[in-house]
C-alpha cells in the first residue's frame, strides 16, 4: 500500500473513532442534564414508549460530529496531501461552512420543538429558509440531472425551489421514521455510510469525511437507543433536523453542476439521482405512501398517526431492535438492487425506474403484508409475534451484564 493511500484511511478513519469517544464521553452528561431538567418525551396515544424518555441525544451527536470534521480537517490538506498544513484548513472549513450553520440551526430548532414545541408549518418555514441559505452561501443546488432523460443542468429559476422542496421533504422523512428506538439513527448510519463511500470512490475526501464523521458520532448513541436500559435518550428533532439537513447537503454535492470532478467517470454509466433515492428509500417511500393516504382520507399531511411502516411491524407483535433490523434491510437490499442495475449497465433512465419500483414494492408492500395479517390475526400474524417473544433478550444474563456495562457513565 502506498504511504499516500495509507494517508487516506487514517484520514478516515480518524476522525470516526473520535467522533465516537466524543459521544461516549458527554453522552451521560447529557442524559443527565435532560433528567434533572426532565427535558423528556411523554407517553401519549400516538407514541410508543410507556414512560418518559430523555429527548435531547442529538446535541450529543452533533458534538461527535464536530470533534470528528474537526480533526480530520487538521489531517487534511486541498492539495491531496495529508500534513498539518494550517493555510489550507481555512480553505476546507470554508466550502463547509453553510452546512455547519446549517445543522446549527437545525440543532437549535430542534431543541426548542423538543422542549416546549414548534408549529409544523413554522418549523417547515424555518427549514425551507434554512436551506436556502445554504443554496446561496454555497453557491450549489440540484441543478443538474446529469443526463436522465436527456436532461442535464437546470436553470436555477426552476432548481432553487426543487432543491428546497426535496430537502424539506427529506427532513420530515427522517423525522417521521423517528418512532422506534434505533430507527432514524440506524438508518442514518446506512445513508452517511453509502454516501461516504461514495464520496470515497469519487475522490471528494472533505464530504467523504463529514459522512463518516457523522457515522462515528451515531453509532454509541445508536446502542445507548437501542440497547440501553438506563441509559435509553431519543435522539429528538435536534437530531433527526441535523441528519435531515447533512442528508440535503449530500445530494446537493451529487446533484450540483459543478459536482466535484471526480463524478465525471460516473455521470455517463451511473443514475446519480437513483443512488440519493435508493441510499434514503425507507423513509422517502414510506413518507409518499402515508402523506397520499393521509390526503386520501381528507387529513392534513402533516397530521399525525399511527400508519407508518414501523407501527405496522410493531402491531404484528415485533420488538423495537427487531423493527430496527427490518427497516434497514429493507434500505440496504434497495441499494443493493441499484448497485446491481448498475453492475448490469441498464441505462440510468432505467436505474431510476428500478429503484422507484423497487423501493415501491418493499416498503409499501412489506405494510401491506403486514396490515393485511394484523388487522385479521392471521397465523402468519401468530407466528410473527411468537418470534418476536422468542427473540426476547432480557432474561439472558450475559446480555443483563452487557446492559449494566452499556449503562455505566464513561470515566
Amino acid at each position: 500500500m502506498a504511504l499516500h493511500e495509507l494517508l487516506r484511511i487514517v484520514q478516515t478513519v480518524v476522525p470516526v473513532l473520535v467522533s465516537m469517544i466524543a459521544v461516549r464521553w458527554v453522552f451521560f452528561k447529557i442524559l443527565r442534564i435532560a433528567k434533572e431538567k426532565e427535558i423528556v418525551d411523554n407517553p401519549e396515544a400516538r407514541k410508543l414508549q410507556k414512560e418518559p424518555v430523555p429527548v435531547l441525544g442529538g446535541m450529543a451527536v452533533l458534538f461527535g460530529v464536530l470533534c470528528g470534521l474537526l480533526v480530520g480537517c487538521c489531517l487534511m490538506g486541498t492539495d491531496g496531501t495529508t500534513v498539518f498544513k494550517h493555510q489550507d484548513i481555512w480553505q476546507i472549513m470554508g466550502s463547509l461552512l453553510p452546512i455547519l450553520l446549517g445543522m446549527g440551526i437545525m440543532a437549535y430548532i430542534g431543541v426548542v420543538d423538543d422542549i416546549i414545541g414548534v408549529k409544523a408549518s413554522h418549523r417547515i418555514v424555518i427549514e425551507a429558509l434554512t436551506i436556502l441559505g445554504i443554496i446561496y452561501g454555497s453557491g450549489a443546488c440540484t441543478d443538474n440531472l446529469h443526463g436522465l432523460w436527456g436532461i442535464y443542468q437546470i436553470s436555477w429559476t426552476i432548481a432553487v425551489p426543487l432543491t428546497v422542496f426535496g430537502g424539506v421533504a427529506i427532513i420530515n422523512a427522517i423525522n417521521m421514521v423517528d418512532g422506534v428506538n434505533g430507527l432514524s439513527s440506524g438508518l442514518c448510519i446506512i445513508y452517511c455510510g453509502a454516501f461516504g463511500v461514495a464520496f470515497v470512490r469519487s475522490s471528494d475526501w472533505v464530504n467523504a469525511i463529514l459522512a463518516f464523521s457523522m457515522v462515528g458520532a451515531l453509532l454509541p448513541f445508536f446502542i445507548h437507543n437501542l440497547y440501553g436500559k438506563n441509559s435509553r435518550m431519543f435522539i429528538g428533532d435536534a437530531g433527526t433536523m441535523v441528519m435531515g439537513i447533512l442528508m440535503t447537503w449530500f445530494v446537493i454535492t451529487v446533484l450540483r453542476t459543478d459536482t466535484f470532478i471526480g463524478w465525471n467517470k460516473y455521470k455517463q454509466v451511473m443514475c446519480l439521482v437513483a443512488m440519493c433515492l435508493s441510499i434514503m428509500s425507507v423513509p422517502l417511500a414510506d413518507m409518499a405512501r402515508v402523506t397520499v393516504m393521509r390526503v386520501v382520507h381528507g387529513k392534513s399531511p402533516f397530521a399525525p398517526d399511527k400508519t407508518h411502516l414501523h407501527h405496522a411491524l410493531i402491531a404484528a407483535g415485533m420488538s423495537h431492535s427487531f423493527t430496527t433490523l427490518v427497516e434497514i434491510l429493507l434500505d440496504m437490499l434497495v441499494i443493493g438492487i441499484f448497485v446491481m442495475g448498475f453492475k448490469l449497465k441498464l441505462s440510468i433512465t432505467n436505474q431510476l425506474y428500478l429503484v422507484c419500483i423497487a423501493g415501491a414494492a418493499l416498503i409499501w408492500g412489506a405494510y401491506a403484508f403486514l396490515n393485511y395479517h394484523t388487522t385479521r390475526k392471521t397465523r402468519t400474524y401468530e407466528r410473527l409475534k411468537s418470534f418476536s417473544v422468542q427473540a426476547q433478550l432480557k432474561n439472558k444474563n450475559w446480555w443483563n451484564r452487557f446492559q449494566t456495562w452499556l449503562d455505566s457513565p464513561a470515566k
